[in-house]
């Protein structure tokens, strides 16, 4: 499809001449003489571009665009005019033209101006395609009451400035709210800074948050931009700040109540303008009571809190969640979606959920994985999240010590041993594999073996 180009002058022979080159470049072509006629024209045959006479009798092309821009926001207006001036340039570009061109019309400049304009317009939609989607992988799945709750309190703060503390459980989705809230908010296409507030050695904080010049610490010769910085004019989301010393808190409540800091090692102050969102697993006013919490830090960041409900609370969202990991699974690895039955739904429903929505989607991929049928039926599901298959057995000391054949004791060793560091881990193929020294391919290997031999 060829881009429509909408003409609007009160003179016919400019509009009968740029007709005549703009098809001749290849371009779709309507006009119209005023801009009432225009506003109609856009109505009901939406141009992609509209090249706009600012100088017509009834209402002139300033107060054409204004009201192209209030309608259509992503129709991309091109100003020419006999008379530029500053002044008329500015007004222009406030009510949202793209560019303005000066009579006598050159068909070069119009045409370089008609394509930036159109590339603009195409970079706009796929930035708004980017960021729906964004939006969608990072929605808050499930439909009840609470969850129905936790999107009204979203919708209502993302399009503030106001800071967020969002507290809940490890697993629960904190840090999914606090990428909601950004990707809702005014501040969408600026950056979104995740500080790992327990991950941050205690001698590096200053220069991870606040940047660094060159040659202040021998390990770094270049000057280093810090978090704050780094953030800009977006979100700076301060992961599990419970976890945070004392010493370091003291550091960042000064820089948010000043918004301003400097460089390690240099003297340049500079101004910040971040949104900032923190989340804990802690209580901390029962941290502050017990002084490892600051209490002038914790009103600052507690503005809008928001509640994060554990799994088990929201047992009625499994089944969408569970579809959603599925469906994402399934993308992942090109694959076939697999299916679960309800009797499966019914026993995840009635499980505590320790681990919360990680733990869920950590064993959906694991189901994904091992289970060979389209279906995941509930003799697929296996304890401790399935109480059928959670059959007393004896302990594993026992085993090992009545086992008379060395090989086969250390096999049953090791099978007890991955057994129960997968369930330390949530299920969690990656990080176990990383924690007891396998590559995840040998891992899942040896669970399927594992799971085949149970049977």
């Amino acid at each position: 499809m060829f881009p429509t180009i909408l003409i609007v002058d009160d003179e016919a022979s400019i509009r009968q001449s740029l007709s005549g080159l703009l098809a001749d470049e290849g371009f779709d072509v309507i006009t119209a003489s005023n801009g009432y006629e225009a506003l109609k024209r856009i109505e009901t045959e939406s141009p992609d571009l509209v090249l706009l006479d600012i100088w017509m009798p009834g209402i002139d092309g300033i107060e054409t665009l204004k009201e192209i821009k209030k309608d259509n926001p992503f129709i991309q207006v091109l100003i020419i005019t006999g008379h530029g001036t500053i002044e008329t340039a500015i007004k222009a570009v406030k009510f949202g033209a793209f560019d303005l061109i000066e009579k006598p019309l050159s068909i070069d400049k119009v045409i370089v101006a008609i394509n930036n304009a159109l590339n603009f317009r195409r970079l706009e939609e796929e930035n708004r395609y980017l960021r729906k989607k964004t939006i969608e992988k990072n929605s808050i799945n499930g439909n009840s009451p609470v969850i129905n709750d936790i999107k009204r309190q979203i919708a209502q703060v993302a399009q503030t400035d106001s800071w967020i503390l969002i507290c809940g459980e490890n697993g629960s989705g904190k840090e999914l709210v606090a990428r909601t809230i950004h990707q809702l908010s005014p501040r969408a296409d600026k950056p979104l800074i995740d500080v790992s507030c327990a991950a941050i050695p205690e001698e590096l904080i200053e220069s991870e948050l606040f940047g660094q010049e060159k040659g202040v610490l021998a390990a770094a010769g270049s000057k280093k931009r810090g978090k704050f910085e780094l953030a800009g004019d977006g979100t700076l989301f301060f992961d599990e700040i419970g976890d945070m010393s004392l010493k370091t808190q003291g550091k960042i409540l000064r820089v948010l109540q000043e918004q301003q800091f400097q460089r390690v090692g240099g003297s340049r102050t500079i101004q910040i303008n971040v949104r900032v969102i923190a989340s804990t697993n802690k209580n901390l006013e029962m941290e502050i009571e017990e002084g490892r919490f600051r209490q002038e830090l914790y009103y600052r960041l507690n503005v809008v809190p928001i509640h994060v409900p554990p799994l088990r609370e929201r047992a009625d969202d499994i089944p969408a969640l569970a579809e959603t990991f599925l469906a994402d699974y399934a993308k992942r690895r090109r694959s076939a979606k697999k299916q679960i039955s309800q009797e499966a739904i019914a026993v995840l429903k009635s499980y505590t959920w320790p681990g919360n929505v990680r733990e869920l989607k950590n064993l959906i991929e694991r189901l994904s994985i091992m289970v060979d049928s389209d279906m995941i039926d509930i003799s697929h599901i296996p304890e401790p999240y399935n109480p059928v298959t959670a059959v007393p057995q004896p302990t594993i000391e026992s085993d090992l010590f009545a086992e008379n054949n060395l090989n086969t004791a250390m096999e049953s060793f090791r099978k007890e041993f991955i057994k129960r560091k997968m369930t330390v881990h949530g299920y969690d193929l990656n990080k176990t594999a990383e924690v007891i020294g396998m590559t995840p391919d040998e891992l899942t290997g040896a669970v399927k073996t594992m799971e085949a031999q149970a049977k």
